[in-house]
């Protein structure tokens, strides 16, 4: 298969394109730095400047694309609405319409956060309904991919793992300040269900595999507050989970609101794959196994 990965320098999107290269042909776009890197086909592409995207999807011929690119800084769409609905919502759009009259199969990448998190628990047939812009954005990028492309695969997820900078993911928050022996806080009143991006990368890829369409929950199958994420995480790398002071989120001062209650079912993806997601001790051991093995060195050499 001829795989296309947009947002290849991202978390998501830099740890799925390195999975999927062991097995697939896959071409990423990355916007600035190259990176160092031979396991996949670079393509440097501003997916918003005209003529970009027809080009990318020209040079790659895509038998399936995952969209992993989004403005995903919460506070900064917050500063921005114009600029996020440009990214997370209208050039998903294009995005879908072009594939879909490719012939290709895709995969829109969405959020948890489309939900306002007050009961918890939610469905795929829940209705959302988004407190921030960065949400509310992905939400509408959600709606108008399902309309361009009834095929694609809208998945919306919270993730975790090792970053090209080390500063991408909560999980890397919690374990980058316990080694350096700094306190941080642990929200005790918000809820979530992470999946490690590795284990996540293989859900999407069976998903394409056995041809799914419409909306799935593609998260963990347990939920957390984040102070309890945070407490396991130490547990597990021998690291002082006393430094973890339990907090609300009403002291952090954030600019955005967050949803306190983001927990998914993933029924729906489970009954379709035979199988459910991972719980998060086994996303944790996974993490931790990368770790052992010397992966955030080696993801962050690849920007240096």
């Amino acid at each position: 298969m001829r795989i296309l990965v947009t947002g290849a320098s991202g978390l998501l999107g830099l740890n799925l394109a390195l999975a999927v290269a062991r097995r697939h042909t896959v071409y990423g776009t990355v916007r600035g730095q190259r990176l160092h890197t031979d396991a996949f086909h670079q393509v440097q592409a501003d997916l918003l400047a005209p003529g970009a995207m027809e080009a990318v999807l020209d040079e790659a011929r895509p038998d399936w694309v995952v969209h992993c690119a989004a403005m995903a800084n919460v506070d900064a769409c917050e500063a921005d609405p114009a600029q996020a609905r440009k990214v997370n919502s209208e050039l998903p759009t294009r995005l879908a319409e072009h594939v879909g009259r490719g012939g290709a199969r895709l995969v829109h990448v969405s959020t948890d956060a489309v939900f306002d998190g007050r009961r918890g628990d939610y469905g795929e047939e829940d209705e959302p309904n988004p407190l921030s812009v960065y949400a509310r954005t992905k939400l509408e990028g959600e709606r108008l991919v399902a309309a361009a492309n009834p095929q694609a695969i809208i998945a919306r997820v919270n993730f975790y793992g090792w970053s090209l900078s080390g500063k991408r993911s909560l999980a890397e928050f919690f374990f980058y300040n316990l080694q350096a022996d700094k306190q941080v806080l642990g929200f005790t009143d918000v809820y979530f269900c992470p999946l490690f991006v590795d284990d996540l990368a293989e859900l999407l890829l069976r998903m394409l595999e056995t041809r799914l369409s419409g909306l799935y929950h593609v998260v963990c199958r347990q939920s957390s507050s984040k102070y309890e994420f945070g407490v396991q995480l130490a547990r597990r790398f021998g690291l002082d989970a006393g430094l973890i002071t339990p907090a609300k989120l009403s002291e952090a001062g954030l600019v955005a609101s967050r949803s306190p209650r983001l927990t998914l079912r993933t029924d729906k993806l489970t009954r379709e794959l035979g199988e459910a997601p991972p719980d998060l001790s086994t996303g944790l051991e996974h993490f931790y196994t990368r770790y052992q093995q010397g992966y955030p060195q080696f993801i962050q050499g690849l920007g240096e």
